[in-house]
C-alpha cells in the first residue's frame, strides 16, 4: 500500500507488472520481444513498400504510412520499458519519465482514433464522390488532414496529464501496471477528492475521444454502404467494398480491444485482467495492422511480394 503520511512527493514509482506472473518474467520477456520485433518489421516493411512503390502513392496509402509510423511510436512508448522490467526486474520509474510515458501513450492513442477517422473520410470520398475525389483529396489536403490529426491528438491529453502530475503521491508509490497508464497512476495517488475527480475526468475524456471518432467512422461507413448498394453490378459492388475492407477490419479490431480495456476497468476483475486488457490494447492493433493490409489489400500484397523478392535477390 502507498504511504501517504509523508509530506514529500514521490520521486519514483514502482511498477508491479503482472502480480500473478512474477515467476514467468523470462517467458514474458521473450513473448513481448517477439511481439515488438513483429510490429517493427511489419510496419517498417509497409512504410518502405509505400515509399518505394510508385503505384501506392495515393491518399489511402499516405494515411496508412502515418498509421504505421504511429504504431511503431505507440509500441515503442511502452514495450521497451516492459522488456527491461521483465529481463532485469527494473520496476522503478522516475516521476518525470512516468508522466512522459503517460502523455505519449494517451496522446498516440488519440492520434490513432483520429487517423482512423481521416482514413474513413478518404474512403467516403473515394466511393461516394469518385468524380470529385482527385480534386478534394490532393497532396496538400492529405498533409493537412494528417497534420491536424497528429497535432489535435497530441494537445488533448496535456491538461489532464498536467493536473494528474499535481496530485499527492506517497513517499513509496506502487502502480499496479506494466507502464504508466493514467488511471493506474491516479489510483496510486493518495485518496482525496482530486484523485477521484481525475479518475472521473480521465475516463470521461477517454470515452469522448473514443466514442466521437467511432461515431464519425460509423457515419462514414453508413454512407459508403448505401453508395455501394446503389451500384448495379455485383463486380462493381465487390470492387468498391474491397477498397475499404482492410480499414474496416482495423477499425473493428481497434475498437474491440479498447472496449475490452474500458470494460475491465469498470468491473470487479483481478488486477492482472486489468493490466492484460490494457496491454493487449497497446499491442494488438499495431501487430495486426500490417498483416491485415498485406493479406486483404491486393495492391499492398503485390507490392510487398515484389519488395521482398527484390530484397532477397539483392542479398543473393
Amino acid at each position: 500500500m502507498n504511504n501517504c503520511n509523508s509530506n514529500s512527493s514521490a520521486k519514483d514509482f514502482y511498477l508491479i507488472g503482472f502480480p500473478a506472473l512474477q515467476d514467468f518474467q523470462i517467458p514474458l520477456f521473450l513473448a513481448f520481444l517477439l511481439f515488438y520485433l513483429l510490429i517493427l518489421i511489419g510496419n517498417i516493411i509497409i512504410i518502405a513498400v509505400i515509399v518505394v512503390e510508385q503505384t501506392l502513392h495515393k491518399p489511402m496509402y499516405f494515411f496508412l504510412t502515418n498509421l504505421s509510423i504511429l504504431d511503431i511510436l505507440f509500441t515503442t512508448t511502452t514495450i521497451p520499458r516492459m522488456l527491461t522490467m521483465f529481463l532485469v526486474n527494473a520496476q522503478t520509474i522516475s516521476f518525470h519519465i512516468c508522466f512522459l510515458q503517460m502523455y505519449c501513450f494517451h496522446g498516440l492513442t488519440v492520434t490513432e482514433s483520429l487517423l482512423l477517422v481521416v482514413m474513413s473520410y478518404d474512403r467516403y470520398e473515394a466511393i461516394c464522390n469518385p468524380l470529385h475525389y482527385p480534386v478534394k483529396m490532393t497532396k496538400r489536403i492529405n498533409i493537412q488532414l494528417a497534420a491536424c490529426a497528429w497535432v489535435t491528438a497530441l494537445l488533448i491529453p496535456i491538461p489532464v496529464i498536467f493536473q494528474t502530475s499535481q496530485l499527492t503521491f506517497g513517499e513509496t508509490t506502487t502502480i499496479y501496471h506494466c507502464f504508466c497508464d493514467h488511471l493506474a497512476v491516479v489510483q496510486a495517488a493518495c485518496s482525496d477528492f482530486s484523485a477521484s475527480f481525475q479518475t472521473f475526468l480521465g475516463f470521461s475524456i477517454a470515452m469522448t475521444v473514443s466514442v466521437v471518432p467511432f461515431m464519425l467512422v460509423t457515419l462514414s461507413y453508413i454512407h459508403i454502404i448505401i453508395s455501394i448498394l446503389k451500384i448495379n453490378s455485383k463486380v462493381g459492388r465487390r470492387k468498391a467494398f474491397s477498397t475499404c475492407t482492410s480499414h474496416l477490419i482495423v477499425v473493428v479490431t481497434y475498437y474491440s480491444s479498447i472496449a475490452v480495456a474500458y470494460i475491465s476497468y469498470r468491473t470487479d476483475m483481478p488486477i492482472d485482467i486489468h493490466v492484460m486488457s490494457n496491454v493487449v490494447f497497446a499491442i494488438l492493433t499495431p501487430l495486426l495492422n500490417p498483416l491485415i493490409y498485406t493479406l486483404r489489400n491486393k495492391e499492398v500484397k503485390c507490392a510487398v511480394r515484389y519488395f521482398v523478392y527484390c530484397c532477397s535477390s539483392s542479398i543473393e
